[in-house]
């Protein structure tokens, strides 16, 4: 028995198999969410995690908008 370990797509935390929720787009993209609130923030806000401090994909110096 393996652990199949995948980071969340929107805050890259780790998601272990058997927990957290799979998308599969329509496009064949797959994407994995460790909790619903990084679901709703990817899919329903379209917000960008890089610009949240609770993700680890978070930029300090911020990022330039264009």
């Amino acid at each position: 028995m393996s652990l199949i370990v995948k980071p969340c797509s929107f805050c890259d935390r780790p998601v272990a198999k058997g927990s957290g929720t799979m998308l599969v787009k329509n496009d064949g993209t797959v994407l994995w969410f460790c909790s619903p609130k990084c679901k709703k923030n990817m899919l329903v806000l379209k917000r960008d995690p890089r610009t949240l401090k609770w993700t680890k994909k978070y930029q300090k110096g911020g990022i330039i908008k264009k």
